[in-house]
């Protein structure tokens, strides 16, 4: 159900002048229907719709009348009056169209006169003489010339008349458009106007042929041939115009063609003359005077390249190519295009030419397809798809199938798709499934990665050709591999859509086939079984997306599959219910339900009656653990196909059940979901209530209705209104005090759109109104949620307290009001800068009040009675004016007092507070219907005046080159000194000692005058500026910076939002703008300065924002020198970058601070759709500062280049025009890396890293190895061709140096930036043969750069060979590499030659491994070649090599290769052979004889890591039975491998250490997990006998990692095994253990030993009380002592989690067993954590705590049989479940006596109000930005209520055996104590405290009701046991 708003069509109606109405008026007749009366009824209505419905009439009335009417005046007067009619109303008009269509049926005998009519009002149109109203006339004509019969003949009449106005106004354009150069808004409207005068000739000629024709080339001289002539010229003459828009120029390239062919003679010479044009072989000779003359300019040798793409357009389009008129030169011509637009492909690099090129080479190929049904056998063959031509298209394809622009990709499918058309129809009559050009792009194709998105698009068209069952007859696999890519979003919707290609054809394929429905099974399981397993199982984004882009197409494809789908979930749904991470069969019947229902192929009444899916399940998906299955369970209630489709009753309570777990989301995703979600279901009960009040009023319909529905429309309207009131009450229940930031975000979106839906216009019915549903509690608590510390609450409040206004006023009193108003003047004013964005929300609500000025502003100042009298001024406008006027008083009095002292401003009335309020009640006034215009042009000036003044007081901090730091903190001189040097650096407004003085003002301190002069410098005495008591001001450094550049921040908004909002003079006299074009300048001005001199990050940032506002209005006014500015601007900037002047004020610094920021903005205001000059003439002049060509005295201009570059090139809005200089970007970054100078090392660096994303895209994940953002070598030096050159010089000068035999260190600089562009390019099969970019010269140099002395160089070549190493030339290229490796014998090894190379070598067999042709027999034998060739060289991981690194790289390609062959399980002689040797290096290595060496020595760690991997492999494979059951020698030989896992355990180094016991926690895991029974076997038998050392290990350890890593080893296995070795390996018996794990928990400083030390214990603890062993009280106190510490809220996440996992561990022995085996107060303990575990702040550690309930409920479900249960349940219902599973406990256990005052002490809380009080007030002030306790989830009065409800119904159906009147007593003695505490902290908070002190206010709300429910409670239980004691009595 997608919600669309209705269109309201707007038709202009026609008004008739005096005249007209007059002539109407004398000829109708009252007492008739005639022509006239008729015409004049129309004109007198004011609607255009009901004039088109009169318009209808007039045709059938002229045909009732007769003949003879022809005569008749009065048909004249009205024919005449229709065509004037006709020809005023705009283009756009409907009754234009309609008029049309009416005229054309026509009676023939009234043709004639409808002609003259039209004739002569086309005469007056055509002696238009104004230039800009050649627009309607050219309308007018085309309109005529489209399907209007009576038009065409009109046009035909004055043919002569019509050319002479096109000729003329074709030039008049032209030369417009030049007077008007500069002048976009102007130039681009007349642009548009030559490209429809073009349009309009070029349908003169083709729709009028015949007027052409004939008198035509008869004789020169004739007036339509001058004509021609000069449309052709004029056409030529745009077409060659590189100003113009491109449109104008493709058109124009259009018309020459046309114009051309309709004058050319003989016409089969054309194509010849069209080639020699596009080849610039034309010479003047052969040519026709008249062409020459009119087109000279194209018969050059070089046409310029954007002309020669838009006259192959022309050809392409405006010759005909069917049936072979052409003949020959057609053909040739038709190969000609092909070529030079192929050639072009390489040389235009705009966006708009590249795609338009794109479209031109699509428009080629649908020409040949043309061309070849009637062509010869040659254009076949120079046609089929292993011809030239085609190779080169397909080159084009591979290159451009992944451009970043749409279009570009769009077409390049396009071309694919007609490729195959052709080369089908060139081999027609051929079997195509076995043709051999079709088999090698399938092949290639299926050999590409799966993210290169073209491969999909041609796949597709590949499937289309030659169909489904060809291409899985390749791979069985695909639709499994293509649904696996689904993960992805940017593949999401590639991978669909050729799923849905190939599926539909495998259907129709079957269906075509086979007998009917044999063939479904094998359709489902190849196309809806994989879907379903991923559904249930698959990771949450690629289940999203296919349920998002697959499952739809499925189901429209073959609806029946439904049923399958559902029949397969619902068999596993009860035993497959998902988790927090996946969906389960649950979730995935959800979605697919959903989609079904969503798409209308099913009806949810029919599958809940069927009882297929029953109310539980959909009762368990809307509260299930994970979000997308809530989701999709809400979406199938509330999504239909049909939008009228009536809401059941049970609908109606799975929703408000919904609503009551669902609101605190903290996923804003899932939320806005949510909410968009419930606002279909309130659409939907709009709607069909709309349908049930019609079907009320109109009886006659209901038997209908009571067929479909059991009740009456009344009883369901009533529903509904019943339910939307529930809604409501749920909504405002949830605003309650410390309600989270989710929660409210939900309630206040649901609520806004309830008051959209559900607003009639007047006198409509409607079913539920939110108004009346408010009383004044509920207008409080909305107003309440301005205090929000998250502006989207308040924007939310704000929104919907405008809905309700006039109610919201109606509820408050004035004295509510006053407060309101007193804390917005307050918060003004506020030094926490969040405070005044809640005064401005509040003010912008006030100043809607009627009454305001009466009640409020009297307060303030006088109240001007003129105001009133004037009642035409809108309530707003009048209250905003007053409360700017207010608030201006206030800050220009604040500014002067700043001016005195700006330390005493920032600590009491920082001014941005005012400014921020002017400014947000200014933006929503309606400017352009202000009535006190000149009150308001009176305080714009008083605004701007009062902007410059603040900035100027606060300008000289954020200008100073350190305004982080302005206030002296120490008396040293050095630093005084500093101060100094920025005082007089800025000169600060100030008069007294401005920094000189203090940094704390002290409280009631008496300063007498003759104090020492230094103790004054201390202190400062503040005094509030009205004069209230003296009080203490801690003025920090942060407050005056924070005071200074808020208040630049704020005066930009201000000065941005005047220039935004206020229409701008357009000429210099008085007139209603409110502000001049000389104040716009200044504005500009003023951001000028600020941005090129602010060094303050904050203050630039926002000035930008308020200049973004300023450069945007500059375009688009009236105003010449305004337009003008930002050109005057860039250029001033430029110049002032470029002359290096040693006084100029420009920041050096700080990546040029601000002026990056002002050229992006003067650059982003050029219209999208223009020439972009400025962006060009700024790119030209900053790539020439940035890569200058001679050294220049100053690389000051050189950074700034660098680093206006670098924002630019981020800047998403500059788009694709920013493309065409990436190359030389590139290149001015990679040079600027060699400077000597750092800074301008430094923005090289910067610039370098910008372009690399903006080529490759921005990296979302941390795989550095990932092929996303990666592009093919071919593609990147096709998009990029300068750089290939620059490339691979920059890399041959850099290896220059690397092999020159002198050791000495030369490092290139620019090595590791070129090595990181060429790491990120990857081979693709498609690299051809045609290509000139190759990447072969690339690879000597790359393997060069192995040799570099640089680590971190070597590393990188190593990555960077891969892409250049096509796959099949991997062992080629390995295989040299080796062999140039030195033998033992050599004379001069050098290492870091060995060590490059081997880094190559690791890492090109690791991609050669990775690749998918694993199975091949080519693969198979390069394997094999490299590991005979490993072997010849394995002295280097030997003893003999002395260096440890190269040792280390050689052991890691072996490593490699055994694990490989491992995984593989391969086997055979050779094989067998590489065993023993590695057995050999093991023998040999350092691990087996002792070390000699310190760790010190470079390289031994790593070396002794690599040699512990090659063990682990060794001993993996080994251990496998292949080899352990072999019965040949040498498998026997090497089953006994040299070095045991125990060896590595007691290793002296903990590396070794930790790489073995990891290999033996995952050996453990797989012996634990379902893995297969041989891996099992292998991993068993190498874990034997391992517990004593590990007990022993885990004694002795000393590093902690290790030490963590044997506790978890532990923790994995069975304690059955190891508690039997304690005594003997550690002599402990298991309490010992057990303790002295605890003191581990105690005692240890890393969380990750203390959580697996936790888990350990309490799994020993389990065991040991399962087995019925002591463990003594003390140590299980002290063990669940810890629990409660780990789940502390300020824990981190880890210890959370270990707890959530031990109580998780312990729920059904000790939690929920039948016996209490702690005892009552301790397993409340345990269940205390759980709750609190429950209410964290962190989704993870929730997630984990509700698996506690998860068990608990599937042992109720186990226990109790078929009674459903909740089982995976989101946090606020297992919080719910949690108390609920307690009390039922309680009762079980028959401790109600003791449980239930436990429970009423958790219900009061522990705190104690007047302690928490304290503690929270000195908080408030501490720090500038802290916004107190901020929540995002967890809510005390929610578990408050949950648990008051459960323990209510646990009394009330208990008889309970009550607790004993001590304890009662005590805790109500306990509760009233704090009953009036509370009471009297409330009554000593100020007037409005939900803002002044909303902390202090909301915690006290929150104890208040805490209190009064636990009372309740008391008073419940006091009345029950008052009750029992008089039956005893009795």
């Amino acid at each position: 159900m997608v919600l669309k708003k209705k269109k309201e069509i707007q038709v202009d109606a026609f008004l008739l002048d005096q005249q007209q109405l007059e002539k109407l008026q004398r000829f109708s007749k009252a007492e008739e229907q005639n022509l006239a009366s008729l015409l004049l009824h129309c004109a007198q209505l004011s609607n255009g719709i009901q004039q088109i419905q009169c318009i209808k009439q007039i045709m059938p009335l002229v045909k009732k009348m007769d003949r003879n009417s022809v005569c008749d005046p009065m048909v004249k007067a009205c024919l005449d009056i229709l065509g004037e009619t006709y020809f005023s109303l705009g283009v756009k008009n409907p009754l234009k169209k309609v008029l049309a269509s009416s005229l054309n049926s026509l009676p023939e005998e009234f043709m004639l006169l409808a002609i003259q009519s039209f004739v002569c009002c086309l005469k007056e149109e055509l002696k238009t003489t104004d230039v800009y109203l050649y627009r309607k006339v050219l309308d007018n004509l085309a309109s005529c010339m489209e399907d209007f019969r009576l038009g065409r003949a009109t046009v035909k009449n004055l043919f002569e008349e019509v050319l002479q106005f096109l000729q003329k106004s074709l030039l008049d354009i032209q030369e417009e458009n030049r007077q008007n150069h500069g002048n976009r808004v102007v130039q681009t409207q007349l642009m548009h106007d030559l490209l429809i005068a073009v349009k309009v000739s070029m349908m003169l000629v083709q729709k009028l042929p015949e007027n052409i024709q004939g008198s035509l080339w008869k004789h020169h001289e004739s007036f339509v041939w001058q004509s021609m002539c000069s449309l052709l010229k004029s056409s030529t003459n745009l077409l060659m115009d590189e100003t113009l828009l491109q449109t104008v120029q493709t058109t124009s390239g259009l018309a020459v063609i046309l114009f051309t062919k309709a004058m050319y003679d003989p016409v089969e010479e054309l194509p010849s003359l069209v080639s020699g044009l596009l080849l610039g072989s034309m010479k003047h000779a052969g040519l026709p005077a008249w062409f020459v003359s009119n087109c000279g300019t194209l018969c050059t040798e070089k046409l310029p390249d954007s002309v020669c793409l838009f006259l192959c357009h022309g050809a392409l389009a405006m010759l005909e190519w069917k049936n072979g008129s052409m003949g020959e030169n057609g053909e040739k011509l038709l190969l000609d295009i092909a070529s030079v637009l192929l050639s072009l492909s390489s040389e235009l690099k705009d966006s708009g030419m590249a795609a338009s090129l794109s479209r031109i080479l699509t428009i080629w190929t649908n020409s040949a397809l043309a061309a070849l049904v009637s062509g010869s056998p040659d254009l076949k063959i120079k046609l089929n798809g292993n011809s030239d031509v085609t190779g080169k298209l397909l080159e084009y394809i591979y290159t451009h199938w992944e451009h970043p622009l749409d279009a570009v990709r769009h077409q390049t499918k396009l071309i694919f798709k007609n490729l195959l058309q052709i080369h089908r129809t060139t081999i027609a009559g051929s079997n195509e499934k076995s043709d051999p050009f079709f088999a090698r792009l399938i092949k290639y194709l299926l050999s590409l990665e799966w993210h290169v998105k073209g491969k999909y698009a041609s796949l597709g068209c590949l499937v289309e050709c030659v169909g489904t069952e060809d291409i899985l007859q390749w791979d069985r696999t695909i639709p499994v591999q293509i649904l696996d890519v689904m993960n992805d979003q940017s593949l999401a919707p590639y991978a669909s859509d050729l799923l849905e290609t190939m599926f539909t054809n495998h259907k129709a394929h079957f269906t075509l086939s086979f007998q009917e429905g044999t063939w479904i099974d094998q359709w489902h399981d190849i196309w809806v079984s994989p879907l379903l397993v991923i559904l249930c199982e698959g990771n949450h984004d690629q289940t999203t997306y296919i349920i998002d882009y697959y499952l739809p197409k499925l189901l429209k494809c073959s609806p029946d599959s439904l049923s399958y789908m559902i029949r397969i979930l619902q068999a596993s749904a009860d035993a497959n219910l998902g988790s927090c991470s996946t969906r389960g069969a649950l979730g995935a019947l959800m979605a697919c339900l959903r989609t079904a229902r969503a798409h209308g192929h099913l009806e949810l009444s029919n599958i809940m009656n069927n009882g297929l899916v029953s109310t539980e399940y959909i009762k368990q998906g809307l509260v299930h653990q994970h979000n997308q299955v809530c989701i999709d369970a809400l979406g199938l209630l509330c999504e239909t196909h049909r939008s009228t489709e009536i809401v059941s009753m049970e609908e109606i309570q799975l929703i408000l059940f919904f609503m009551m777990y669902n609101l605190n989301s903290q996923s804003p995703s899932v939320r806005q979901q949510i909410c968009s979600l419930l606002r279909k279901l309130f659409c939907r009960i709009q709607e069909s209530s709309q349908v049930l009040y019609k079907l009320e009023q109109n009886k006659a319909k209901q038997e209908l209705l009571e067929n479909s529905t059991k009740m009456h429309p009344l009883g369901i309207l009533q529903q509904y209104k019943d339910f939307m009131s529930s809604v409501c009450d749920r909504l405002f229940e949830v605003l309650f005090p410390g309600s989270s930031h989710p929660t409210r975000f939900s309630a206040l979106t649901i609520l806004g759109s309830i008051a959209e839906i559900f607003s009639a216009p007047e006198g409509q019915a409607q079913v539920f109104q939110l108004d009346r549903e408010i009383d004044s509690t509920r207008v409080r608590t909305l107003i309440q949620c301005f205090a929000s510390t998250f502006e989207e609450v308040k924007v939310l409040a704000f929104g919907l307290l405008m809905k309700l206004r006039d109610v919201a006023f109606h509820l408050q009193d004035s004295e509510n009001l006053d407060d309101l108003f007193r804390a917005v003047m307050d918060l003004s004013t506020s030094t926490k800068p969040y405070d005044c964005v809640t005064a401005s929300y509040l003010l912008n609500f006030l100043v809607h009040h009627k009454g305001l000025q009466h009640i409020c502003l009297g307060k303030w100042f006088e109240h001007n009675p003129q105001m009133d009298e004037n009642t035409s001024v809108s309530t707003v406008e009048n209250n905003t004016l007053a409360v700017i006027k207010l608030l201006l008083v206030n800050v220009e009095e604040e500014i002067f007092q700043a001016k005195k002292s700006l330390l005493q401003a920032a600590a009491s009335f920082p001014m941005y507070g005012r400014v921020h309020c002017i400014t947000g009640a200014l933006q929503q006034l309606p400017f352009d219907n202000l009535t006190l215009v000149a009150e308001w042009k009176e305080m714009v000036a008083r605004l701007i005046l009062m902007s410059y003044e603040l900035s100027a007081v606060v300008s000289p901090v954020v200008q100073s080159s350190s305004p982080e730091g302005l206030i002296p903190m120490d008396s040293d001189s050095e630093s005084a000194g500093r101060l100094q040097m920025i005082l007089h650096e800025i000169q600060p407004q100030d008069t007294n000692d401005y920094f000189m003085q203090a940094k704390i003002l002290k409280e009631h301190c008496e300063v007498e005058s003759e104090k020492v002069p230094d103790r004054r410098a201390m202190e400062n005495i503040c005094t509030e500026m009205r004069g209230k008591e003296r009080q203490t001001c801690d003025v920090t450094a942060q407050m005056v910076l924070v005071c200074c550049w808020r208040s630049m921040k704020e005066v930009s908004l201000l000065l941005g939002t005047l220039c935004k909002l206020l229409p701008s003079q357009a000429t210099s006299e008085p007139s209603n703008g409110l502000i001049t074009v000389e104040q716009v300048k200044n504005i500009g001005d003023y951001f000028k300065h600020h941005l090129l001199q602010s060094r303050h990050r904050g203050a630039f940032e926002l000035a930008y924002a308020g200049f973004v506002q300023l450069t945007e209005m500059l375009p688009r006014c009236n105003s010449e020198s305004l337009r003008r500015m930002p050109e005057q601007w860039l250029r001033c900037v430029l110049e002032e970058i470029k002359s290096c002047d040693p006084s100029s004020t420009l920041c050096a610094t700080r990546r040029s601070a601000g002026i990056p920021f002002y050229i992006q903005a003067l650059l982003a205001s050029e219209p999208k759709k223009s020439k972009t000059d400025l962006l060009k003439m700024t790119m030209k002049e900053l790539i020439s500062l940035a890569a200058p060509l001679n050294e220049s005295p100053s690389v000051v201009p050189q950074v700034h280049a660098l680093n206006i570059l670098r924002a630019l090139f981020r800047d998403t809005r500059l788009g694709e025009n920013i493309m065409p200089y990436v190359a030389d970007g590139i290149q001015a970054a990679v040079l600027g890396f060699m400077s000597p100078v750092w800074a301008v090392r430094n923005s090289s660096t910067l610039l370098f890293s910008a372009l690399i994303t903006r080529i490759f895209g921005v990296k979302r994940g941390k795989d550095e190895n990932s092929k996303k953002n990666r592009m093919t070598g071919r593609e990147f030096f096709s998009r990029f061709p300068s750089l290939y050159p620059f490339l691979l010089k920059q890399l041959e000068v850099a290896t220059r140096t690397l092999n020159s035999e002198a050791e000495e260190l030369k490092i290139h600089p620019s090595l590791f930036l070129l090595l990181l562009i060429l790491g990120r390019l990857y081979p693709s099969p498609m690299d051809g043969t045609y290509s000139a970019l190759g990447m072969a010269p690339f690879v000597p140099f790359i393997i060069r750069c192995g040799h570099s002395p640089v680590y971190r160089s070597r590393e990188m070549s190593g990555r960077a060979l891969v892409p250049f190493v096509m796959v099949n030339e991997v062992p080629h290229t390995v295989l040299s590499l080796l062999e140039g490796l030195p033998d033992s014998t050599s004379p001069s090894i050098r290492q870091n030659n060995i060590h490059g190379t081997l880094l190559q070598v690791f890492h090109l067999l690791q991609s050669y491994l990775d690749s998918k042709q694993l199975m091949s027999s080519d693969f198979q034998q390069g394997l094999g070649d490299i590991i005979t060739c490993i072997g010849t060289k394995l002295w280097l991981a030997k003893r003999p090599n002395p260096c440890l690194v190269t040792r280390a790289a050689y052991l890691d390609v072996l490593v490699m290769l055994s694990t490989h062959l491992g995984k593989f399980r391969k086997q055979g002689m050779q094989l067998f052979q590489f065993w023993e040797e590695m057995n050999g290096v093991i023998s040999d290595s350092e691990l087996v004889s002792s070390i000699r060496c310190s760790s010190a020595v470079p390289g031994l760690i790593q070396y002794l890591q690599s040699v512990t991997k090659l063990v682990i492999s060794v001993l993996s494979v080994t251990a496998g039975p292949d080899i352990q059951s072999s019965s040949s020698p040498v498998a026997k030989k090497i089953a006994k491998p040299s070095l045991s896992i125990v060896c590595l355990l007691h290793c002296e180094f903990h590396e070794v250490r930790l790489l073995a016991l990891e290999a033996v926690l995952l050996w453990l895991k797989q012996t634990n997990s379902k893995q297969i029974a041989e891996e099992r076997g292998s991993a068993l038998c190498l874990l034997i006998g391992l517990e004593g050392t590990l007990l022993t290990m885990a004694l002795e350890e000393k590093n902690l990692q290790c030490f963590s890593k044997v506790l978890e080893i532990l923790y994995n296995m069975d304690l059955r095994n190891v508690l039997p070795k304690t005594e003997c390996s550690i002599k402990m018996n298991p309490n010992e253990l057990l303790t002295w794990s605890l003191n581990i928990v105690d005692i240890s400083n890393s969380t990750e030993v203390q959580s697996i030390a936790l888990k350990f214990a309490s799994k020993l603890i389990i065991h040991l009380l399962q087995n019925r062993q002591q463990v003594s009280e003390e140590v299980l106190k002290k063990w669940i002592q810890l629990i409660a510490d780990f789940c502390g809220d300020e824990q981190q996440t880890e210890m959370l989690l270990a707890a959530a996992e031990v109580l998780k561990s312990t729920t059904s022995f000790l939690l929920i067993n039948e016996k209490l085996i702690l005892g009552l107060s301790d397993t409340l303990a345990m269940w205390k954590c759980v709750v609190l575990l429950l209410q964290n702040e962190d989704l993870v550690v929730r997630d984990a705590a509700a698996e506690v309930i998860q068990v608990a409920q599937s042992e109720k479900k186990s226990s109790k049989g078929t009674e459903f249960a909740f089982r995976i349940v989101s946090a606020p219902m297992a919080l719910d479940l949690a108390f609920g599973i307690l009390c039922e406990l309680l009762r079980r256990w028959g401790e109600m006596r003791a449980g239930v005052p436990i429970l009423l002490e958790w219900l009061l809380g522990d705190g104690d109000p007047k302690r928490d009080s304290e503690t929270s007030a000195p908080e408030e002030d501490d720090y500038l930005f802290d916004k107190g306790e901020v929540n995002f989830w967890a809510e005390k009065l929610t578990h408050v209520r949950q648990l008051s409800k459960h323990l209510l119904q646990l009394i009330s159906t208990a008889q309970l055996t009550l607790p004993d009147h001590r304890e009662l007593n005590r805790l109500s003695r306990r509760a009233l104590d704090q009953a009036q505490l509370v009471g009297h902290l409330r009554r000593a908070l100020p007037p409005t405290p939900e803002f002044s002190k909303t902390a202090e206010f909301t915690r006290l709300a929150i104890q208040n009701e805490r209190i009064s429910v636990c009372l309740k409670i008391l008073n419940l239980l006091k009345s029950d046991d008052t009750c029992n004691n008089e039956n005893l009595e009795k």
